[in-house]
């Protein structure tokens, strides 16, 4: 999130008015009244409703309306009709100015209002991740296609449930308002089941009938389920998601495709038996990483998609587990050299052997 201090084109834009009005009356004093500079100092509160509140517009107006009137008198402008005309221009443009600065005034801090509702909803939709789950590690990043925005259709959850640890990580197909409708539903299904379900195939046909039931047209959501529980293993439901990053020891890396496709939530046939659990060895010292396709699709200036394959063992060696989990994110978006075309959520799990350890973050 970027901070308050002025860019270098608003400061440009903050002395602009007074740059121009002292331009337009060096130039009316050694060219002489023939050549008709006067009009032109309207142009210092014009500019001064760009970027300023009415208040300042209307000093700078003042001052300009001032100025107007000495240079009207030293050019003998005022003995005909030339002199009120510059003045009745400086006047105008001084009034649509304050009026456009009133405008732009509300029209922010309307903005503001509503960023910071949609940063209460964040915080109710996406709450922060536990720092440690049971022998787990947690890290999360959130980083969003657009700078101003604040929420989006990337879902994650960390439940540590009596059946064992239970994650999701899911992508809402669409954007806007109706995506974020549809996170909050698989969400708040989730954390309810997750208690529940006495096994994760359980789990995810409760998520698949809330998501038929509550979700209106074709929306449909990609989702992969996860279950650590005891057995250094890991249990896998995916519904048409990326598959996760299991990071060994030796620091190898491998992506544990399910043994059969299924569609994503809110697409399931009623007369197919949807996904099958399956099952991925994962003990002390591994690590385990699920995201959504707004890592792997991320593309660079060539057009070629960001290699996690070949970069997320390495960046992930930090030993906290935020710590890499920002190396990668700072990876990612070097990668793409600029903002990126979809948003990227990245969950870490890492596997420790005590209880304790770093928390996770947000970008």
């Amino acid at each position: 999130m970027t901070g308050d201090k002025p860019t270098p084109g608003s400061a440009l834009l903050t002395w602009m008015p007074v740059a121009v009005m002292t331009v337009v009356a060096v130039a009316d004093v050694v060219a002489g009244p023939g050549v008709g500079f006067l009009p032109l100092v309207s142009l210092g509160p014009a500019f001064a409703g760009l970027v300023g509140g009415w208040r300042r517009t209307a000093l700078i107006g003042l001052a300009a309306l001032l100025l107007c009137v000495a240079l009207g008198l030293y050019d003998g402008l005022f003995e005909e009709r030339r002199g009120y005309t510059a003045m009745a221009s400086v006047g105008g443009v001084t009034g649509v100015g304050i009026a456009a600065a009133v405008m732009r005034s509300r029209r922010e801090a309307e903005l503001a209002s509503v960023r910071s509702i949609a940063e209460v909803a964040q915080r109710v939709l996406l709450r922060p991740v536990p720092r440690t789950a049971g022998p787990l590690q947690v890290a999360v990043s959130y980083t969003s296609a657009v700078a101003e925005a604040r929420i989006g259709g990337d879902l994650y959850e960390v439940v540590a449930s009596p059946h064992g640890i239970r994650v999701i990580v899911g992508d809402v197909q669409g954007k806007g308002l109706a995506a974020v409708e549809t996170a909050a539903v698989v969400l708040g299904a989730f954390r309810e089941a997750a208690h529940d379900e006495t096994d994760l195939a359980g789990l995810g046909e409760r998520l698949e009938r809330c998501v038929s039931r509550e979700v209106e047209g074709e929306k449909f959501v990609t989702a992969v389920l996860a279950e650590i529980g005891e057995g250094n293993e890991a249990v896998f439901l995916n519904y048409g998601h990326p598959a996760p990053m299991v990071v060994r020891c030796d620091g190898t890396s491998e992506f544990p495709e399910p043994p059969a496709y299924a569609l994503p939530l809110g697409l399931d046939a009623h007369d197919s038996d949807g996904p099958q659990p399956y099952r991925v060895p994962f003990g002390p010292g591994e690590q385990l990483l699920l995201y959504t396709d707004g890592v792997t699709e991320a593309r660079d200036t060539e057009g070629a998609f960001y290699p996690l394959g070949e970069r997320g063992a390495n960046l992930l060696e930090a030993p906290a587990a935020h710590q890499a989990l920002e190396r990668l994110r700072e990876d990612l978006v070097r990668h793409v050299a600029g903002p990126l075309h979809d948003d990227a959520a990245m969950l870490l799990l890492r596997y420790h052997r005590h209880a304790g350890g770093e928390g996770g973050v947000t970008a």
